[in-house]
């Protein structure tokens, strides 16, 4: 049948969609408009099938805050280019507002949530994958409740933080405490919150990292010992160089190897087990000192951590709980 333009242009308004696919959509529906939108949105599913192993490090990262409750969603797509499209902003923007409106529990609950057009946030997600052509992802999505919430964007809209407070706090308190988390990416508001499998990791990463130490002072003190430079026995790759260039002869070589083999074995099987369990939670300490969002050094002033940053502006203020994204990392 024929199929006049101004069919195809009404179904493009409708849609969205390029108005090839709109020809050949009425052309399958046979001029039926309802059927053609249907046939839209399964291309839509047929193209996120087909993309569905590509990255989408690129996208979009959302907040949206009413009253004591908060949501922090990202709509992740494959290209800057579709990210900075008009119709991928209002997406994100709508699904948003969904997200809030229905505060979904997670992720699967906002993709049964409403839109404002009476679509699902699937339907709506599909729907733009069948225009753009190119696979699109709730990224992230988290709410949060709290008697107050602070939010923060960053200006590439690719990271984002929620903060929620004990109490009201100020405007740029709330903003700036954001602007930490975003940034500096701590894993727990303060070390008591610090998941105990982290925990756990970071203990034995910090155990073996101080016995290797050890091991290697030991090798270096007998290298040293016999007239041999540490630095050129690093490791077997360096001997055999440095072996060639001569800087090593091949009797010093091959001593450098036996010196490494039997001290390496006689220190492992001697290590002070309370210095490391001393040395390691020192470490740990560290760990969280950096990694903490109380003990971090607050990064607008500096030589203040957060956690006193947040007393000067108000003693009974304190942070509960956060959450970040970002579709850069």
């Amino acid at each position: 049948m024929e199929i006049k333009a101004a069919d195809v242009a009404k179904l493009r308004q409708m849609t969205g969609a390029g108005m090839m696919d709109c020809k050949k959509a009425l052309v399958e529906a046979e001029g039926d408009f309802n059927r053609a939108q249907d046939i839209i949105r399964e291309k839509g599913k047929l193209v996120a099938a087909k993309r569905a192993d590509r990255e989408t490090s690129e996208g979009a990262v959302v907040a949206r805050i009413n009253g004591n409750k908060a949501i922090l969603v990202s709509l992740g797509c494959e290209t800057d280019f579709v990210a900075n499209n008009s119709e991928f902003k209002a997406l994100s923007e709508d699904i948003a507002d969904a997200a809030i409106s229905s505060f979904a529990a997670d992720k699967d609950a906002l993709m049964k949530a409403k839109m404002s057009n009476g679509q699902t946030v699937e339907e709506a997600i599909t729907e733009q994958i069948g225009k753009c052509g190119e696979k699109h992802v709730i990224a992230y999505y988290s709410a949060i409740e709290a008697p107050f919430i602070g939010s923060y964007i960053h200006f590439t809209r690719k990271d984002g933080a929620l903060v929620a407070f004990n109490k009201e706090v100020t405007a740029d308190l709330a903003k700036h405490i954001a602007m930490q988390v975003t940034s500096m990416k701590p894993v727990a508001v303060d070390a008591a919150s610090v998941p105990a499998e982290v925990k756990k990791k970071e203990l034995e990463v910090a155990v073996e990292k101080t016995k290797e130490e050890m091991i290697l002072k030991a090798v270096e003190s007998a290298l040293k010992k016999v007239g041999i430079n540490p630095a050129h026995c690093d490791s077997e790759d360096h001997i055999e160089s440095n072996t060639a260039k001569g800087w090593l002869t091949p009797e010093q070589a091959n001593q450098a190897r036996e010196i490494i083999k039997t001290v390496s074995a006689e220190k492992s099987a001697n290590l002070n087990e309370v210095m490391i369990q001393n040395i390691a939670q020192g470490r740990l300490n560290k760990f969280f000192k950096e990694q903490t969002l109380e003990d971090q050094e607050f990064v607008m002033e500096g030589k203040i951590s957060v956690k006193d940053y947040i007393k000067s502006v108000d003693a009974e203020a304190k942070v509960l709980a956060f959450r970040r994204f970002s579709l850069s990392e």
